[in-house]
């Protein structure tokens, strides 16, 4: 029973990353992106760096939230179904 709790608490941090990992990687490409640009054009307002992550952010997870719910129900009913094990 314990390797099934470690199992599940591995899992979880797996699904948390995977499920976080398009809006961080385009908040941190967009964001690296509007450095150079701020950089070699020497603009420093900071609205500018704000603006496109958000936007990018917000379109990212409006692409990704049928994949996102997917993946959350599938772990949902699988933490469901594996409750009887854990009680035993």
């Amino acid at each position: 029973m314990e390797a099934k709790l470690i199992a599940l608490g591995i899992e979880t941090f797996k699904i948390a990353l995977l499920l976080s990992l398009p809006g961080l990687l385009t908040g941190m490409f967009l964001g690296l992106a509007v450095s150079i640009f701020q950089a070699t054009t020497q603009i420093n307002e900071m609205t500018l760096s704000f603006i496109p992550k958000i936007i990018g952010v917000v379109i990212v997870i409006i692409l990704t939230m049928p994949w996102m719910l997917n993946s959350m129900t599938d772990f949902s009913v699988n933490v469901f179904n594996m409750i009887p094990t854990f009680v035993q």
